[in-house]
This record gives C-alpha cells, sequence and structure tokens, in this order.
C-alpha cells in the first residue's frame, strides 16, 4: 500500500545524466513510495532497448546539428524529445505498481488544462485522435518504472530529418509519416507552457492517490552513483550496440511490435544471431538470440517459435505453428542454445542473472 509521493524534476536537459538520474531513483525506491520524476532532454532521440541505432535513426544528420543518441533501458520504438517536451517517470516496487493510476494522472492533468486526453491501445495517449504521449514499462527485480513523453510544443520539422521508421511499422498504423500520427497539445490551449503541465501532473498525482507529493532535490542524491550512471548511458558501446552485418536478415510486424531477426549458419545450423525489436518486453526479447544459437536451419519449416515459460525454465526455444521469418526453425530444448540470464543483447554487453529484467512477457509469439 502506497503511504508516500516524491515529485523531482532534472534540474538539466543532458539526456545521459537523466537517463542516469533514473536508473538511480529506479534502483533506490522503497515499497510504499511512488516517485514522479519529470524531465526534458534537448534535441535528442532516443531509441528502445532492443532497436537496431543506424536502422531507427539518421544519427550523422542527428550529431551533425548537435543533438544526442541514447538508448533507455526500456523496450518500445524511438522518440524524438526537444525543450517542447515533457518526460515523465512513475517509479515504485511491483506491489504498487498501478499502470492505470498513472496513466490517470496523466489523463487528468491534461484535461484539467481543458485538453480531451484519452488513452488509445495498449500504451499510446492522444487528443482528437493525435498522439501527443507514448509511453514504455520496466521491472528489475522487485523496482518497475512506467515512463513516457509528453509534447507541448515540439518542433515537429525535425522527425523526418532524424528518425526513420519502418515502411512495415507506417502501414499498420495507417499512416505515411510519423509526423502524421503526432500532436503538440498547444494545438488545443496555444499559451500551454511546460512549467503548467508540471504543475498540473503533481497537482493531479496527489489528487489521484490522495496524499501529499513530498518534493525531492538532486542536490540530496548521491552524486558520484549518478555520474557512474551517466558514464554507463553515454558508453558508445551501449548507445551504439553490435550491429555488425550477419548473413541473413529478416523482418516483420506482429501485434506487438516490428522485429528484425539477422542470423549466420554453418552445417544446417544457425551460429549466430542478432534481434532487434520495438517490443515492449525488453529483457526476454534481449534473451533470444543466445536460445537461437545452436538451432537447426530447415528451410522447408522457416518457423522459430519462442515460448518465454519453456524458456525462462531452460526448455529453449519451440517449435510452434505461427508467423515465418522464412530459414529458421527451433525445436525444443535446441543444442547449443545458451540458457536465460547469459544472453547477449544486440543492444549492449552481456547481461548477467537477475540484471535488468522486462516486465512480464506476453504467453508466447512466434517470429
Amino acid at each position: 500500500m502506497l503511504r508516500r509521493l516524491y515529485a523531482i524534476a532534472a534540474e538539466g536537459t543532458d539526456p545521459y545524466e537523466n537517463l542516469a538520474l533514473e536508473a538511480y531513483l529506479l534502483e533506490r525506491v522503497q515499497p510504499g513510495e511512488c516517485i514522479l520524476y519529470l524531465w526534458q532532454n534537448q534535441r535528442t532521440v532516443v531509441i528502445g532497448r532492443n532497436q537496431h541505432a543506424s536502422n531507427e535513426c539518421r544519427i550523422q544528420a542527428l550529431e551533425a546539428d548537435g543533438g544526442h543518441l541514447v538508448r533507455r533501458l526500456s523496450g518500445g520504438g524511438a522518440v524524438y524529445h526537444d525543450l517542447g517536451n515533457l518526460n515523465f517517470t512513475f517509479l515504485t516496487v511491483r506491489r504498487d505498481y498501478d499502470v492505470a493510476r498513472q496513466t490517470e494522472t496523466i489523463l487528468q492533468a491534461v484535461r484539467a488544462l481543458g485538453i480531451p486526453a484519452e488513452k488509445n491501445g495498449r500504451n499510446d495517449l492522444t487528443a482528437a485522435g493525435g498522439k501527443f504521449s507514448g509511453h514504455a514499462y520496466y521491472q528489475t527485480g522487485e523496482q518497475c518504472y512506467h515512463h513516457g513523453t509528453l509534447m507541448v510544443s515540439v518542433d515537429l520539422s525535425p522527425l523526418a530529418a532524424y528518425l526513420q521508421v519502418s515502411p512495415l511499422k507506417l502501414e499498420a498504423k495507417g499512416v505515411k509519416s510519423v509526423r502524421a500520427r503526432v500532436v503538440n497539445l498547444t494545438q488545443f490551449r496555444p499559451e500551454l507552457t511546460v512549467a503548467q503541465l508540471r504543475q498540473a501532473l503533481v497537482e493531479a498525482f496527489g489528487r489521484v492517490y490522495g496524499l501529499p507529493v513530498h518534493p525531492l532535490r538532486t542536490d540530496q542524491l548521491d552524486a558520484q552513483a549518478l555520474a557512474r550512471g551517466r558514464a554507463r548511458f553515454a558508453d558508445p558501446a551501449w548507445v551504439y550496440g553490435d550491429s555488425r552485418p550477419l548473413a541473413v536478415s529478416r523482418e516483420a510486424r506482429f501485434t506487438w511490435g516490428l522485429l528484425r531477426l539477422d542470423y549466420s549458419q554453418a552445417e544446417g545450423s544457425i551460429t549466430q544471431a542478432a534481434l532487434w525489436s520495438d517490443g515492449l518486453e525488453a529483457d526476454f526479447l534481449s534473451q533470444v538470440p543466445g536460445a537461437l544459437q545452436g538451432c537447426p536451419r530447415q528451410p522447408a519449416a522457416g518457423v522459430v517459435a519462442v515460448s518465454p515459460r519453456a524458456h525462462m525454465a531452460g526448455g529453449g526455444v519451440l517449435p510452434e505453428p505461427g508467423r515465418r521469418l522464412p530459414g529458421v526453425h527451433g525445436q525444443d530444448g535446441a543444442a547449443g542454445g545458451k540458457r536465460p540470464g547469459h544472453s547477449v543483447s544486440p543492444a549492449g554487453p552481456a547481461m548477467g542473472p537477475g540484471e535488468e529484467r522486462g516486465l512480464d512477457p506476453p504467453a508466447g509469439f512466434t517470429v
């Protein structure tokens, strides 16, 4: 049961510092607490944990304009931030984690400003059909967060210059460009400022939970721990990942997101695999490449089916009928498959047991 609410705002706009502060708060939130963290990044493209950096972002164009590419811990797709955008993060332990109430806080804040906000799908908020907020979710151990964007007065012109969106994703959304999907809140209230929205969020936070909101200051935190966190998020190995080309590449769109599977083979078996996805189940997806290594390639079947429950129990990759990525086939208990907890994420370094686990994966999916 929640007993205490906290609100904290980042003092700067450095995206590596801001993600480090988010991770710091996640590690330290206690049972009975919920923290609302509000932050802004200047000219930044933020990609999901398992996304391919150069597939999602025109990196040279972004960096030539003084922008930053960063990779977050959570899954989901790439987003663009500037100072017309306000980011929020709710941080709690698992037993206090309530996405419905957290989302209601955002909706109440925006509606209190006279804007007709509503939830649309699993992780979008819209006004008059235009998306102004996208959400993602993450868990490590018992600590959880729910974070997202709030577009107040974002300059939309750089979206096409910096973001590269798969045609499969645009087709699934029924639009021709990412810009066609989004809307600023100032379209409904032209005088709205980020400061006004920030205040409305803190007020709605207390109102929805029925508790007073206590301020936190960054000067109360461990500066050395935050510096170490910043170094991690700024590390090129984390930001860009290992994107060396493999022999075969397959891409498909599913109800839960876009997936690209790259692999090499020898003597009829997969020798190396990399998976890139905007799916929300970040940790589970990062384990799939390790599980595929050693699986036989069967062109006639052409199906890889991954069962999370069997995978987590050490069962490896299971054959099931479903959507195909031609030329790959997994088998129950496949020889050479790595055990979960020691797989290599395409987005960064090896993750050990208990590190950076995502929220519960779906009951099963096929790639």
